[in-house]
């Protein structure tokens, strides 16, 4: 599908689900009852409260769009909670992006059904605008895969949370399917849907501007939750935030994990900024593409020179394109100091690392997905194995590096 197909169609769906149409998948399965795609429950002793942040870099133009002379950014907040009580459960998406989701990600994730699935109905186990419990807290910065937008992280954020993490999950518009603003931005639209027309990997300037700026939205990120963490709201348009949210983050502890172009993102991101001191790349490239066919592409710098900080590279054994992630692997663990280790789980597929994990099992489940594009996604893997194995293994990570 391409790009103006994929915008067009993602506007037409968000439309008729907010005006109560039935046109849409997403419409749809409200209206048949459709499966709602519910999460895990997070493991650790902590309630969580959430909030989210419109983030507006104003020195920096719009890697997607030049025209627009600042960059915004949606990010969500997930923190242990003092008292839920009265705090409603935050919905996993809001009603627009749920409806765009619902068109464009099967067309982005082939295999995923377009229709049977209430995506709207899908909750958190967090609680909005909760007072953060007192105390000071690792914080955890999450970037999703190319085209994906940050709610794909929702399951493993809550899990960190609740351990007793902020975890904060980033959008990078233009990249995302979609990314919903709390209003009409300096985009001129409320819902912002992909450019990607296929895989970047595909295209060697696409990919070098996706990552670029994912590199950049982080370290804004990190800007901004220092305003926060210094007793200012960061927040756009100075929307209330939740009691003692600032005072909870501690910046001296600070990790990165991303999936797919956002382990790219933040293996980068811990080369380039001191500030992070452990990241996670949940099976991304540390290359580009090759400019020609037959040609090896370009190592980024943390591949070529090294960090002297930890970094896990986390894969699985279904990943399609194991050759060409093996190059930048090795020669990124081929540096002195043992700073990069290296884990696979086998039995799994490439979303495994994602809330497609849990997910796609339940609509495979349900007779809603094939059983040969569950595997092709996540694997064959059980979701009631895969899940603890993926939230132990970054769990434990960062329990020894960011704590």
């Amino acid at each position: 599908m391409g790009r103006r197909a994929v915008a067009k169609a993602a506007v037409a769906g968000a439309a008729l689900v907010v005006t109560g149409g039935t046109g849409s998948a997403a419409a749809r399965a409200r209206v048949m009852g459709g499966v709602v795609p519910r999460l895990p429950a997070p493991t650790g002793p902590y309630p969580l409260g959430v909030a989210a942040l419109h983030l507006v870099d104003r020195g920096r133009r719009d890697p997607w769009a030049p025209a627009i002379a600042v960059r915004e950014l949606m990010v969500t907040v997930f923190y242990p909670a003092r008292d839920v009580r009265g705090r409603p459960v935050a919905p996993r998406m809001t009603a627009d992006a749920a409806a765009t989701f619902a068109v464009l990600d099967p067309a982005v994730h082939p295999g995923l059904p377009t229709s049977g699935v209430d995506w709207a109905a899908a909750s958190t186990h967090a609680h909005t605008d909760a007072p953060a419990l007192p105390g000071r807290r690792p914080v955890l910065l999450y970037s999703p895969g190319g085209a994906d937008p940050r709610t794909l992280g929702t399951g493993l954020a809550e899990e960190l949370a609740s351990r007793g993490r902020v975890v904060v999950t980033v959008d990078h518009p233009g990249d995302a399917s979609e990314v919903d603003f709390p209003a009409r931005t300096a985009w001129r639209k409320k819902v912002r849907t992909t450019v990607f027309e296929g895989d970047p990997r595909k295209d060697p300037g696409l990919f070098r501007t996706a990552i670029g700026a994912r590199v950049a939205d982080l370290r804004f990120v990190l800007d901004r939750l220092g305003v926060l963490a210094a007793g200012g709201n960061p927040d756009a348009a100075g929307r209330p935030l939740p009691d003692g949210l600032g005072r909870a983050l501690d910046l001296r502890r600070v990790g990165a994990y991303g999936h797919s172009a956002g382990g790219t993102a933040v293996a980068q991101a811990l080369y380039e900024d001191r500030r992070i001191g452990a990241a996670v790349c949940m099976e991304g490239y540390l290359d580009h593409p090759p400019q020609a066919p037959g040609r090896e592409g370009e190592l980024f710098p943390v591949a070529r020179y090294g960090v002297d900080r930890p970094l896990l590279l986390l894969g699985t054994d279904g990943f399609a394109d194991q050759e060409a992630l093996e190059r930048s692997w090795s020669a990124a663990a081929a540096h002195p100091g043992r700073h990069v280790r290296r884990r696979r789980i086998e039995g799994a597929g490439h979303w495994v690392f994602t809330d497609y994990g849990p997910v796609v099992a339940r609509l495979h489940e349900a007779g809603l997905m094939t059983r040969e594009d569950r595997v092709r996604m996540v694997g064959a893997m059980g979701a009631a194995e895969s899940v603890p194995l993926v939230r132990g293994l970054v769990g434990s990570f960062f329990d020894r590096w960011a704590a």
